[in-house]
């Protein structure tokens, strides 16, 4: 019989603690909404009466309706020689009106009696005390055991009793805390079986910070060991290095370890999901996540692709779609026919990998990488190639000349670029010549060009540029190295990326904007 595991998030309680993590009150609103639908089934909001928008937060949450999640304010335990009935803290947390209120009470006596100020005696019963409160006011109590393992390793005797004070005063659940995150998994493993033996009737959470990195795994330990709640936050947002992260527990926890989740329905979300705090949070996603980043099913090396074209496990740990995932195939000067082949096949270009256009456009492809282009996240300059290499498409515009002046008037803040850009149009003897201004040459280049084009090409009236990055790829040659630039753009719908090198930066601005032009054209044609 699987054994059911609880998920807990404080994302929009310990995952703020994190550098550079801000939610207003109305994003954790929305975002507990979202963890709701997803099957999340404790939402911990916040901390009652220490910040407004905590405090913004509960006066919200008071009126929103829950399917499945229950909502969890979060505080300590009474304050040492104060009963709990006059306790502010405690008070604060019953006027939050949830259903569920965790807390959390020192565990370590260096803690206790350094930090606190007050006796290990005190100590338990403050912990006792708040517990046995928030019950006989009608809450469901999870009790944070803080700092849990540490103060275990330093008196394990003293380090139980406050999990007994908690439990004698009604706690639902026990959680052992890695505050510091520097606990091991041989470690993890072997104390929680350790409090299970001496508290069977107890119910056990696991809450584990990141900071060597193995966050994940000693979660995943605590349920091994008899845990039966999880505590983390989405995409390992937290204090210092993060919190265990839950993208990761969730799917390692049902997929790999069949326990049961209440979310298990909803995995195919998971990176959907996961993306929503990243935005939320103003962050970009991090590619690396196992399991929902962008290349967690990215295939860069020849061999590799080949192999996953063939039978996708040998390369692939679980099926991208399982955690609503894709598989993607970067192409590089690594790369061989198998990569260039399922490439193409997603853009829609059947290619055979032993053919002779097979092997001119891999030789084209190696070739104008080692001059400094790139391929892998350059799909529209691909898309390009494709096109220009195998189905033989002729440029219908080309580049007679450009000039670009950029002006920088004196004793002002002004920074005036101009652009002057011949093309011609293919079918057409006139060269169009058009001038633009700028705040920079790259945008002057681009005005100019479009202007140049006039009527002719509706398609690029919706284009602009809304990201442009710039590489330097050969050190210790000052000025005369290759610049490599990459730009980024949309047409409202969709998005594309396209890639130029050369030593002079203008031009290689050129050949990305003029392959992000062609990437447009091509494709309203093939859609037409």
């Amino acid at each position: 019989m699987r054994r059911k595991v609880m998920i807990y998030d404080t994302t929009l309680r310990d995952g703020t603690q994190g550098e550079g993590i801000s939610f207003s009150a109305n994003d954790k609103v929305l975002l507990a909404h979202k963890m709701d639908e997803f099957g999340i089934d404790y939402i911990e909001g916040g901390w009652p009466g220490s910040n407004p928008r905590d405090m913004e937060f509960f006066n919200l949450i008071k009126n929103e309706k829950f399917e499945h999640a229950k909502i969890a304010a979060f505080g300590s335990t009474r304050r040492a020689n104060t009963s709990a009935s006059n306790d502010t803290q405690l008070q604060k947390l019953l006027e939050a009106e949830t259903t569920v209120v965790t807390i959390f009470g020192k565990t370590w006596l260096l803690h206790v009696t350094e930090v606190l100020k007050t006796t290990p005696e005190e100590n338990v019963r403050m912990i006792q005390e708040s517990v046995s409160f928030l019950k006989d006011n009608g809450k469901e109590v999870i009790y944070d055991a803080e700092h849990f393992f540490d103060g275990y390793k330093d008196d394990p005797e003293y380090a139980v009793s406050t999990l007994r004070a908690a439990h004698h005063g009604g706690a639902d659940y026990l959680v052992l805390c890695d505050t510091n995150g520097g606990t091991q998994v041989n470690e993890i493993d072997q104390i929680v079986k350790t409090v299970k033996e001496l508290i069977p009737t107890a119910k056990i959470g696991m809450h584990c910070h990141n900071d060597c990195g193995i966050g994940v795994a000693v979660s995943i330990a605590g349920v091994d060991a008899g845990a039966e709640m999880v505590q983390g936050t989405m995409n390992g947002f937290g204090e210092r290095v993060g919190n265990a992260n839950l993208t990761s527990i969730i799917p390692n926890l049902c997929l790999k370890l069949d326990y049961q989740l209440n979310c298990e329905y909803k995995m195919k979300e998971l990176r959907s999901f996961s993306l929503e705090f990243d935005s939320a949070a103003n962050k970009r996603p991090s590619k690396k996540a196992p399991f929902v980043g962008l290349s967690a099913f990215a295939h860069k090396g020849g061999v590799h692709a080949n192999a996953a074209k063939k039978v996708a496990r040998s390369y692939e740990h679980i099926v991208p779609e399982k955690v609503g995932n894709t598989q993607r195939i970067l192409l590089s000067d690594m790369s061989g026919g198998s990569s260039i082949a399922m490439k193409a096949k997603s853009m829609g270009i059947e290619l055979k990998e032993k053919s002779p256009e097979m092997r001119s456009l891999l030789e084209k492809i190696k070739k104008l990488e080692n001059e400094g282009h790139e391929f892998e996240n350059a799909d529209g300059s691909f898309y390009v190639l494709l096109h220009k290499e195998i189905l033989g498409h002729q440029d219908i515009f080309e580049l007679v000349s450009y000039r670009i002046i950029s002006e920088v008037v004196r004793d002002t803040d002004k920074n005036i670029s101009e652009a002057v850009v011949k093309l011609r149009v293919k079918g057409e003897e006139t060269v169009k010549a058009s001038i633009a201004e700028s705040i920079g040459p790259v945008g002057a280049l681009d005005h100019a060009a479009r202007i140049a084009f006039g009527e002719k090409f509706p398609a690029l009236q919706t284009v602009r540029l809304v990201d442009y990055k710039v590489r330097i790829l050969q050190t210790g040659q000052g000025t005369d190295s290759i610049t490599q630039v990459m730009v980024k753009s949309t047409d409202g719908t969709n998005d594309w990326w396209t890639c130029g090198a050369d030593p002079n930066i203008i031009h290689a601005s050129w050949e990305a904007l003029r392959d992000a032009y062609r990437y447009k054209l091509l494709k309203s044609r093939t859609e037409a």
